[in-house]
This record gives structure tokens, C-alpha cells and sequence, in this order.
């Protein structure tokens, strides 16, 4: 999976409320749907009055940083800009992630049921990360998982062509280590399947490490990394 596939995969299953060029760089509205959704990025070369002309057009400034943004990270590391969540993307082929599950474990609907928005917003997704949900035009679902007979997880699942994207998984804090991510995981895939996708990826800040070992033991494959600078 190239950078700049996985940038259009993203881009198309958690899609920003705006995005418009300045110059090289393309800005981004997210309208409260997280940073990636509100960061600027580079397209190309850029000069120092790019950079200020960037940096001026954003209420929050933030920089996306992806692998071939060197100068860029550079530039913003000698204004003093912080490095923040460093990220990395994992992925891995639908067929391999599919797996039969008890019935009800996890079950895919759309638009989400009030226990999925429930269960997104004790995890700190509220209004404005459903609205992302929404502005996806391809195949989605809400991934409803349940542990002991009771709803326990939910996740956000969209394809682009032949790719699917994981975003948003949430397990109740009371119901974790108890397999549940494991088999919202599975979940994806199967539903992935059903939509024709190949290949189901996700991402995840570098320092959850739980979940990093899961993808691991799941056979899932570091496929790109990226962070964020902030004033």
C-alpha cells in the first residue's frame, strides 16, 4: 500500500467538512472531526512565505507530516513546532482477518443506533466525528459488538474501491480484555467482504501499544506512518 493510496483511503472514509489548495499546501476544515481532518498538508515544493501564508489561513494551526515531507518537517521543527500522536497504519488482506463469529457478537447496520452513539460518545466521539461518518458517499457501516450478552464495543467501517478502513473503534473500559476488539476486528472484515474490498487497514497512535500488539498477533502489516506539528 503506497503513502499516497493510503492518503486517498483515509481521505475517502473520514473525510474532512472542507478542503481547499493554498499555494502547495492543501488546507483542511474538520470541523471538530479530528486532526487529521483539520491539518494542512504539503503537495509540493514551498517557499518560507507559503509556509507563513499556510500558517496565517488556519485558526489552529496544524501540519500533517507524512513520509517525503522531510523539509516540511524541518522548516516547521526550526519555528519551534511540536511534534504531536505520531501514527502508524497497519493493513492486511480481508481474507486473512475474516473469521467466523457467534451470532449477535458484532453485527454491521447504518446510520448508527442509539447505543452505538452512546458507546462512541463515552469514548469521546461525539456529534462531530458521527457527521464525518456521514459525509462518507461509499459503502460504511456501524460495527455494534457485544460481550456477555450486552453491547460492549462499536467501531466505523467505509470502503474506497477496493480498500476498507477501520476508524473509530471503542470498547466500554468495564468490558475490555475480553476479546471484544479481536472480534470487532473480524467484524470488519467480514462486512469488508461482503463489499468486495481486498484489504481492510487502520491506524492507531504509536503509543498504544495493546492494540499495536493485537494487529500484530492478527498478522496485520505497518504499512505507513505519519505525526502531526503544532505551534
Amino acid at each position: 500500500m503506497t503513502p499516497a493510496l493510503l492518503a486517498e483511503v483515509m481521505e475517502a472514509t473520514w473525510p474532512a467538512a472542507r478542503s481547499w489548495r493554498l499555494g502547495p499546501f492543501t488546507l483542511r476544515d474538520g470541523a471538530g472531526g479530528g486532526k487529521r481532518v483539520s491539518a494542512a498538508s504539503a503537495e509540493g515544493p514551498f517557499t518560507a512565505q507559503d509556509l507563513d501564508a499556510a500558517e496565517a489561513a488556519m485558526p489552529e494551526p496544524l501540519f500533517l507530516i507524512r513520509p517525503g515531507d522531510e523539509a516540511l518537517d524541518a522548516a516547521l521543527d526550526a519555528r519551534g513546532w511540536c511534534i504531536i500522536d505520531p501514527v502508524i497504519a497497519y493493513a492486511a488482506p480481508v481474507v486473512a482477518l475474516a473469521a467466523e463469529l457467534p451470532g449477535l457478537t458484532a453485527f454491521p447496520h447504518w446510520p448508527p443506533l442509539e447505543i452505538a452513539r452512546t458507546l462512541w460518545a463515552e469514548g469521546g466521539i461525539g456529534p462531530a466525528r458521527i457527521a464525518v461518518m456521514d459525509r462518507v458517499t461509499g459503502p460504511k457501516a456501524a460495527l455494534l459488538g457485544r460481550t456477555g450478552d450486552r453491547p460492549a464495543g462499536i467501531a466505523f467501517v467505509a470502503c474506497h474501491g477496493t480498500d476498507a478502513m477501520l476508524h473509530a473503534l471503542e470498547v466500554r473500559e468495564t468490558q475490555r480484555r475480553q476479546g471484544l476488539g479481536r472480534n470487532l476486528l473480524h467484524a470488519a472484515a467480514n462486512w469488508a467482504a461482503t463489499q468486495g474490498a481486498a484489504r481492510l487497514s487502520l491506524v492507531v497512535t504509536r503509543q498504544n501499544a495493546a492494540a499495536r500488539a493485537l494487529y500484530t498477533r492478527l498478522g496485520m502489516q505497518i504499512v505507513g506512518q505519519y505525526h502531526y506539528r503544532m505551534k
